[in-house]
């Protein structure tokens, strides 16, 4: 079964999307489970995951509600609060769905890029290992340091990094470092995280082809392997700058160039290793 990791639905009448404005115009709609049916049907896509894409916990709970009703979404990665004292209590309630997978803190939007390390979070993330949750990394190289430190607190918490840790590929070479050597300690972290291929055609210049794309995968591939890697769309964020079945078929074609690339192993990026890591 082919799963999408990483995609969001949301409506912008509910009010908590503060990064969502009228001016965005490809974005600045309802995006609902119907809309995205036929860009995923048309490429084999199944079941996906649903992500947060505003920092409140009611919307956190509009995601579970659709997902209530919906089959295709196999599981929802939310937000909580996670240095509110009662945060462990939120999480145990919210984890009495089944649907509910994970939580994303919005590292790449707080103003400190060293909240991760610093926040009183121990007794929130404890819990988070307590119930096998999962822990979706919203983050760019220079959150790095930080981020390194706080995850080798937890070694036993499972952790993805959304995004590749976006690289900023429209900087062309000037933007590959601190990036490649973030990625490359990221992948040792205790844990051994996992990494999302998505999000990247956002990062690059407009109209990017994937010669452009293909330094980043690789880079990827090289230290997280065929077994801690998931394909996502970033859908409908990827709308600015690319679509649902052009991404997914980049991403395909890309893979399939490695000449050592086993059957096994595409199976597992596109779909496998989202449903082990996520338990779906």
């Amino acid at each position: 079964m082919n799963i999408d990791a990483h995609q969001h639905y949301w409506d912008p009448a509910r009010g908590d999307y503060g990064w969502l404005k009228p001016e965005m115009k490809a974005l600045y709609r309802v995006f609902a489970p119907d809309d995205l049916k036929p860009l995923r049907e048309a490429v084999n896509v199944a079941r996906t995951v649903v992500v947060q894409a505003a920092p409140t916990v009611d919307e956190t709970r509009y995601l579970l509600d659709l997902a209530r009703n919906e089959e295709s979404i196999a599981g929802v990665v939310g937000w909580v609060p996670l240095d509110a004292p009662d945060a462990p209590a939120l999480i145990e309630t919210l984890a009495r769905d089944p649907k509910f997978k994970g939580v994303r803190p919005m590292l790449q939007d707080l103003p400190d890029d060293h909240w991760i390390e610093t926040a009183p979070i121990e007794p929130a993330i404890r819990k988070l290992v307590e119930l096998d949750l999962a822990f979706d990394a919203l983050i760019f190289a220079r959150h790095v340091p930080s981020f390194t430190k706080f995850a080798q607190r937890y070694p036993e918490l499972r952790i993805v990094v959304d995004h590749g840790a976006k690289p900023p590929i429209r900087d062309g070479a000037a933007g590959w470092q601190p990036w490649a050597d973030g990625i490359a300690q990221l992948a040792e972290l205790p844990q051994k995280p996992y990494c999302k291929l998505s999000g990247l055609v956002t990062e690059a210049a407009q109209e990017c082809d994937e010669s452009v794309l293909k330094p980043y995968v690789d880079h990827l591939f090289e230290h997280f392997g065929a077994q801690r890697l998931m394909w996502g769309s970033d859908w409908p964020v990827l709308n600015l700058n690319g679509d649902y079945a052009g991404w997914h078929d980049a991403a395909r074609a890309l893979f399939r160039s490695r000449s050592h690339l086993e059957r096994a192993d595409e199976a597992a990026i596109f779909g496998a290793n989202a449903r082990a890591f996520y338990r779906l």
